[in-house]
């Protein structure tokens, strides 16, 4: 942990984390992970490689919103956020991969990540060895090519959709993943200062309520909005899963610079069952809706029936023997900590289902990549 976070936070953010995620994340089964003792070595977790002809490359944003005051930590001050900005790369040598987590991020995830999620093994995995396939730092192709904004689920960092982001760059657009201080596990910033560690963790307190969820729905919609103002973006694509899926759905519905949305299992209302706008009046703009049946449930259709029953171009599509988590990198990783004897075969299914990463990464990617072709197409690779 870094030497200028407070006492005592990190004990905050696992209670915080613990309460937050049956509300904010899903109602998953929590199974049991097997045991990381026996001598079994360390797993080298490893991503799949992207799809598309491009190289892609990769560099981190740090944007700072003087409007408005971090909703979770009023001391903090203004309202901070990080960004990765994936891009079609000049082909080229001296680029290094660009990790997954920090050292510093994967430390303070090796402390909450069964805790976000509970069927992850509570010890035994390298979550700092991990490289993503974007390099860091090179140089992207020129031109104007369609940008998509990726907002992750609730108690994930944007990492966690590093795989989803990287395919898309690789097929031509400008990818940029945003991540939600305070929402998120931990948000590594470029430096600390006085009021927020380096690392920030999440800030909710053990309630979780109605009025606390509205916010962070409000909260990441307006983060969204703030990253289209400072880049100057128009006429771009937003995709979420779980708390994202559901900010992208309303962020579509405010705000006519977003041509496309895909909401990937992300509710339609609040706790309080009230319906967001989007689903009470639909939207004249393309959304999709994409689910697992491993996660259907009763509040997911009626919030998803609510929209679908208006005029307008919305599509649902469900994917078949897959869980909540298939959206994100967990669909590649989980198998794998399974086949280490790290997790077991039911929470394995309880957080991305029985289908293997063969079957459900090249379908969730065809799924986002068909929808953003029909509706803000990158250009023909040479």
């Amino acid at each position: 942990m870094p030497p200028s976070s407070p006492p005592g936070r990190r004990t905050i953010a696992k209670a915080a984390l613990a309460a937050a995620a049956g509300l904010l994340l899903a109602p998953a089964p929590t199974p049991a992970s097997a045991s990381a003792s026996g001598g079994s070595p360390t797993p080298h977790l490893r991503l799949p490689a992207p799809s598309g002809p491009h190289p892609v490359g990769a560099r981190t944003l740090h944007l700072v919103d003087r409007s408005r005051t971090d909703p979770w930590d009023p001391a903090i001050g203004a309202r901070e956020l990080m960004a990765t900005v994936l891009q079609p790369a000049r082909p080229g040598r001296g680029f290094p991969r660009a990790p997954h987590l920090t050292p510093a991020a994967a430390a303070e995830f090796a402390v909450l990540a069964h805790l976000i999620h509970p069927p992850l093994p509570a010890t035994g995995v390298d979550w700092a060895a991990t490289l993503t396939h974007a390099r860091a730092g090179a140089p992207p192709l020129p031109g104007r090519r369609p940008v998509l904004l990726y907002s992750p689920g609730g108690g994930d960092a944007r990492s966690m959709g590093s795989s989803l982001a990287t395919d898309l760059a690789s097929h031509g657009w400008t990818v940029i993943t945003v991540d939600h201080p305070g929402d998120a596990s931990e948000v590594e910033f470029p430096d600390d200062r006085p009021g927020r560690p380096r690392v920030r963790t999440t800030a909710l307190g053990p309630d979780i309520d109605a009025a606390t969820f509205r916010t962070m729905i409000d909260t990441r919609v307006a983060d969204l909005r703030f990253v289209l103002d400072t880049l100057g973006l128009d006429r771009v694509g937003l995709y979420g899963h779980s708390a994202g899926g559901t900010a992208v759905a309303q962020a579509l519905y405010e705000d006519r610079r977003i041509a496309a949305a895909a909401n990937l299992e992300g509710y339609l209302d609040q706790m309080d069952g009230e319906l967001l706008p989007v689903a009470r009046h639909g939207t004249d703009r393309p959304l999709l809706l994409a689910g697992t049946d491993g996660f259907r449930n009763a509040r997911l259709d009626r919030s998803w029936t609510a929209l679908l029953a208006h005029a307008g171009p919305t599509a649902r599509h469900q994917l078949d023997d897959t869980a909540h988590w298939a959206f994100t990198d967990y669909a590649a990783l989980v198998p794998q900590l399974q086949e280490a004897a790290l997790m077991t075969a039911e929470a394995r299914t309880a957080m991305v289902g029985r289908a293997t990463p063969r079957t459900t990464v090249p379908t969730v990617r065809t799924l986002l990549r068909t929808f953003f072709t029909r509706h803000l197409p990158p250009p023909a690779a040479p």
